[in-house]
């Protein structure tokens, strides 16, 4: 039978206004009786669970070969987030500091308990953990800092917390839309953005499946690109309508509507050139996104998605078919330039070129 028990750790608990955090020693090779690794991934029912990415094992072997080296130091405090089984008793207090309250630390352990069942979730630091657990040592103190939070809160942590180094963007976008607490401004700016692209991903549609991500591995639509193409939509294009300008909020479900009623046409009437990878087609790299995003605006600004009338919509689109080179052939402009069809870029100059030159053609 599995071993049940009780660990108490001295600790401090540390008020951060309405805060509570605890400073705390425990020694590295028990942290995994108690504590898990959050990995990113979605359930059954296309939930996002957890917030890590994968483990670096190439850096995990680094630490691990410096841990086994003599004098070695861990000065920096791993991150963990409690649930409410994880409990504080105070000592009897002492001197001035009402911020700062010693005391025990109680962290139930039971090691049959699975991963998702454990009482505290690593929220920075995993690679650390990781190589103090593969390390040829008996034991290994480490700093700790927790607190107690629901996983949406421990998701704005590790973000915030990672927000210097470099943390994978994609893992960022997909964390986003299920994050609450206060963010950096860049991200904040992106968090409506970043669910609509997994209500995109997650849904049935044009995109459903289509859209790289970390629980989306075998999509191959940029999701940097989907994400430029919607921001710049909300705040200044066709979405913005269905925008909370108070709060950052939105009519989600009208924005997908609206959203699924143009990319739809745009599937449709480009087929082969929509069911081709990047590599292979403009309309589905992140130049054709973007510019037929800027299409969108240009054709149903300021129009609901349930007054647009999307039949005529259509034909306009239509317009379009004559003039692009998605798969092949060579993109003539009006201002003289050709490029062969692969030619164009990714880049702020080539996505300008080609918006243009869509959006003069639907306008005429």
């Amino acid at each position: 039978m599995a071993d049940r028990y009780v660990l108490k750790v001295p600790a401090l608990k540390v008020l951060q206004g309405d805060k509570e955090i605890f400073c705390f020693a425990v020694d590295g090779k028990k942290l995994e009786d108690f504590a898990a690794v959050s990995r990113i991934r979605r359930d059954s029912q296309k939930k996002l669970q957890g917030y890590q990415r994968p483990e670096v094992l190439s850096h995990i072997r680094s630490i691990r070969r410096y841990l086994e080296s003599e004098g070695a130091m861990l000065p920096n405090a791993l991150v963990l987030g409690f649930d409410d089984r994880v409990t504080f008793e105070p000592a009897v207090r002492g001197g001035s500091v009402s911020y700062s309250i010693p005391g025990e630390l109680i962290i139930p352990v039971d090691e049959s308990l699975p991963d998702e069942e454990k009482p505290a979730w690593l929220v920075d630091g995993q690679q650390r953990s990781a190589a103090i657990r593969d390390a040829d040592l008996a034991e290994f103190p480490v700093a700790a800092v927790g607190f107690i939070a629901s996983q949406e809160e421990q998701r704005s942590q590790f973000i915030l917390v990672n927000s210097t180094k470099p943390l994978p963007k994609g893992l960022v976008y997909e964390l986003l839309p299920e994050t609450t607490g206060k963010l950096p401004r860049s991200y904040a700016r992106r968090q409506l953005a970043a669910k609509i692209m997994v209500l995109l991903n997650m849904g049935d549609g044009p995109f459903c499946g289509r859209i790289s991500s970390p629980t989306s591995p075998t999509g191959n639509i940029k999701d940097n690109s989907i994400l430029r193409m919607l921001e710049h939509s909300i705040y200044e294009g066709a979405l913005y309508q269905y925008r909370n300008a108070e709060d950052g909020t939105g009519d989600e479900d009208a924005m997908l509507a609206h959203l699924l009623s143009f990319w739809t046409a745009v599937e449709n009437l480009f087929e082969d050139a929509w069911n081709k990878p990047p590599k292979e087609s403009r309309l589905t790299h992140g130049v054709g996104i973007q510019a037929m995003g800027y299409v969108m605006d240009r054709l149903t600004t300021g129009v609901p998605f349930d007054k647009v009338n999307w039949d005529k919509t259509r034909i306009t689109l239509r317009r379009l078919e004559k003039h692009v080179a998605w798969t092949s052939g060579t993109w003539k402009f009006s201002d003289g330039q050709e490029r062969s069809w692969n030619g164009l870029q990714n880049t702020a100059n080539d996505v300008r070129l080609l918006s243009t030159h869509l959006q003069a053609l639907v306008s005429k």
